[in-house]
């Protein structure tokens, strides 16, 4: 006979409605219960049932079926795990993420061009994301457009923390609060923050509700896993997180964090703290989806002369004429990624002999140039 589900227990490590309204219509698996994967380790995923962490393994079925189709379980997903000799889990079933943030990986460029590019899933079920940026060398708007489009195009919600507001002058906080906003879309929240200070936490309080989940991107050095250890302290949890030193000449650190780890909270929220993002080339298979993502792009689109508008030499291009160069160049540069990204392996093959060709064309022509005249 199956057991009812704890909803309460469950909502407290981040159930929302959503999936609260899938999993009341029933399991199939009489013995099976719904449980959350907390962290992804070799050869094994650890689970929370909402009220213990438990060991599990992944079904062979499972585990198939999700290879089959280009997934793979990822921190933060809600499953169905029966119980398993010798004490631990079987995942038997992964249910349909609300959302999940993914990036694309494999090289397929100059590089190698026969690499295979892949989607990757970094997290699911999110509710807000927290763009954590240091306000010292840290601080870069291509870097922070970039993550915003990851988000965006996910559906979530980003929320800007600006770390470390204790080591720079308030005159310099404010202006690179002022230039973030400039990128950020309409009402997004910006803070700067000093996350070693419990009121960090009380900063952030309106996102920490029961039942959310908070994820924390940025570089390594930005400061995500101390603001993890400071929400934990602040919410009656004991600070876990490892954390380490920056270099002071770039502001870069060293990646403390290794895997990605949900971390509930006894106020009931949940935050994902995650390893530093040493790349991160967004899944996009078009223009439309990109210019979505750059929500000024989007808007002032539909003002251009002409409707196929590249957005580059084209006159009467609303979005040229709008947008500064850099943001219009880092736009380029990300759709560029996207059409390389889609390219077969022999359209890549073909572009590296293009480019080769170009290149020994023009060591010939500087060749030519130092030779003196005959």
């Amino acid at each position: 006979m199956q057991q009812p589900i704890d909803f309460p227990a469950l909502q407290a490590i981040g159930l929302g409605a959503t999936m609260q309204a899938r999993l009341a219509c029933g399991v199939a698996d009489p013995l099976a219960r719904p449980m959350r994967l907390l962290e992804v380790q070799r050869g094994h995923w650890l689970l929370h049932d909402g009220h213990q962490v438990h060991r599990a393994r992944c079904a062979t079925a499972l585990q198939q079926d999700l290879l089959a189709e280009g997934e793979a379980l990822a921190v933060g997903d809600w499953v169905l795990a029966r119980p398993d000799d010798p004490g631990g889990c079987c995942i038997t079933c992964r249910l349909l993420p609300v959302n999940q943030l993914t990036r694309r990986t494999g090289s397929g460029g100059r590089a190698d061009p026969r690499a295979g590019v892949q989607r990757q899933a970094l997290v699911s079920n999110i509710d807000t994301a927290l763009l954590v940026m240091g306000l010292d060398h840290d601080f870069q708007l291509r870097r922070l457009e970039r993550y915003l489009a990851l988000v965006q195009l996910a559906g979530v919600a980003p929320v800007l923390v600006l770390s470390k507001a204790d080591t720079v002058a308030p005159a310099l906080a404010a202006r690179r609060l002022a230039e973030a906003a400039d990128i950020l879309p309409s009402r997004t929240p910006a803070l700067a923050l000093d996350m070693r200070q419990a009121d960090a936490a009380g900063a952030l309080s309106a996102w920490l509700q029961p039942g959310q989940t908070l994820v924390l991107l940025g570089s390594s050095g930005a400061g995500k896993s101390t603001l993890a250890n400071t929400l934990l302290l602040a919410h009656g949890g004991a600070a876990g997180r490892d954390t380490g030193a920056v270099r002071d000449d770039d502001s870069r650190g060293r990646h403390t964090t290794t895997v990605r780890s949900l971390l509930p909270l006894p106020g009931g929220a949940c935050i994902i703290d995650t390893p530093g993002l040493r790349a991160l080339r967004l899944d996009v298979d078009d223009a439309g989806q990109l210019a979505d993502a750059f929500g000024d792009v989007a808007r002032l689109a539909p003002q251009c002369r002409f409707r196929d508008c590249q957005h580059r030499q084209e006159p009467g291009c609303a979005v040229r004429q709008a947008l500064d160069g850099p943001r219009l160049d880092n736009y380029h540069k990300l759709l560029r990624e996207a059409q390389r990204d889609q390219l077969t392996v022999l359209e890549r093959q073909a572009q590296l002999a293009q480019w080769k060709q170009r290149g020994r064309a023009g060591a010939a022509r500087a060749r030519a140039k130092r030779q003196p005249d005959a």
